[in-house]
C-alpha cells in the first residue's frame, strides 16, 4: 500500500511581478484612468494608504468593485506560471520496481523480488501559499479568475473588503501609525505596513513545530525545504528568514535580485529571467526535493526504487531517485 510522505517542499510566492506580470496596484489605477492623481496621493500617503484613499476616490465617481475586478481579469497572467502552479500542486508518485528485504540474522544476505508491474509507493504533493503586499480583493479576484485559488493553501497579503456602500477598502497587513507601533522590522527594506519577513518566521516556526511532532511519531526525518520566489525590496527579508536547504528565487533584473548579490542569504539561491525559467527552475527544485525525501523514505523501507515517476499536471519531467 502507497505511503504518504510530506518531503516535497513548501512554496511561498509572492504576487505582483511573480505571479502576475504586473504590479496590480498600478494595473487597476491605470486601467480605471487614475495615474495622475494616484501618483499625487503618494506624494503626501505611504502606498498602502494611497491605494485606499484611490479606490475612495473612485468609489465617489461611481466606479464599482466590479469595475475593478474587470480591470483586475485583464492582468497579465502567464500560461508557464498557471503551469507551474498546477505542476508543483499535482499528486506527485513514486515507483518502485523492486523490493529488498533484509533478514535481522542475515543482514548480508538480502532478499529482492521483482514488482511487475511496478507498485506505487510513496505519494508527494507540494502545498502552496502567497506572501503579499498587494491585498486580498486583487489577489482573490486574479486567482479565481485564472482558477487557480484551490491550489493554494493560504494568502498573507493586506486585508481589503467592500463595505456596505459598494466602496474598496484596503487596509495594512501590519497597521501603523500615531495608534499602532506597526510590525518593528529595522530592515529598510521593509515597507511600514508589512514585514513579509515576520510572517516568513512564523510559517518557519509552523514547519518546526509540524517537522517535530513527524519525528516524534517517527513519520519524517526533516523539515521540509521552503522555496520563496519574489521580485521587489520588500521580499528581501523574508528571504534573509530561510536557512540552509531552502531556496529563495529572485527574479532577474528586479530589485531582490540585486539585494541578494550584495548580501545572500543562508538559502541556495536560484534565480529566473522570465516566466518559463520560473517554472522551469521551480519544478527542478521540486523534483529535487521529492527525489530526496524518496530516497530517505526508500532507505527507511528498505525500497529500492529503481522506476521513479511524478504526476504532473502540464509540464511532465522525471525525478530520478538514486539506489
Amino acid at each position: 500500500m502507497a505511503a504518504a510522505s510530506n518531503g516535497a517542499p513548501l512554496v511561498v510566492f509572492d504576487f505582483d511581478k511573480t505571479i502576475v506580470d504586473c504590479d496590480s496596484d498600478n494595473w487597476v489605477v491605470d486601467a480605471l484612468g487614475a495615474t495622475r492623481r494616484f501618483d499625487e496621493l503618494l506624494r503626501h500617503l505611504p502606498w498602502n494608504h494611497a491605494i485606499d484613499a484611490m479606490m475612495g476616490e473612485l468609489h465617489s465617481e461611481g466606479k464599482t468593485a466590479e469595475d475593478i475586478r474587470g480591470s483586475l481579469r485583464r492582468a497579465p497572467l502567464s500560461p508557464h506560471v498557471v503551469a507551474a502552479i498546477k505542476t508543483a500542486y499535482a499528486l506527485g508518485y513514486v515507483r518502485a520496481a523492486r523490493l529488498r528485504l533484509r533478514c535481522p540474522l542475515a543482514p548480508s544476505l538480502p532478499c529482492e523480488f521483482s514488482l511487475d508491474p511496478p507498485q506505487i509507493l510513496l505519494f508527494f504533493r507540494c502545498e502552496l501559499r502567497i506572501l503579499s503586499d498587494a491585498n486580498a480583493f486583487f489577489v482573490d479576484t486574479i486567482l479565481a479568475h485564472h482558477g487557480l485559488a484551490d491550489y493554494f493553501s493560504g494568502t498573507d497579503t493586506n486585508p481589503a473588503h467592500v463595505d456596505a456602500a459598494g466602496r474598496l477598502r484596503i487596509r495594512p497587513y501590519h497597521e501603523f501609525g500615531a495608534a499602532a507601533h506597526g510590525h518593528g522590522c529595522a530592515l529598510p527594506t521593509c515597507p511600514p505596513n508589512m514585514c513579509k519577513g515576520k510572517v516568513m518566521e512564523r510559517i518557519l516556526l509552523q514547519e518546526e513545530a509540524a517537522a517535530a511532532a513527524a519525528a516524534a511519531s517517527a513519520k519524517s526525518r526533516r523539515r521540509r525545504a521552503v522555496v520563496y520566489l519574489g521580485d521587489g525590496r520588500g521580499d528581501y527579508c523574508p528571504s534573509l528568514k530561510l536557512r540552509g536547504g531552502d531556496y529563495v528565487m529572485p527574479r532577474a533584473g528586479h530589485p531582490l535580485c540585486d539585494l541578494i548579490a550584495a548580501s545572500p542569504p543562508a538559502a541556495a539561491v536560484r534565480g529566473w529571467a522570465g516566466f518559463e525559467d520560473l517554472a522551469r527552475v521551480l519544478l527542478g527544485i521540486v523534483d529535487g526535493e521529492i527525489a530526496r525525501a524518496a530516497a530517505e523514505e526508500g532507505a527507511g523501507a528498505g525500497v529500492v526504487v529503481v522506476v521513479p515517476a511524478r504526476q504532473e499536471a502540464l509540464m511532465p519531467q522525471a525525478v530520478r531517485v538514486p539506489n
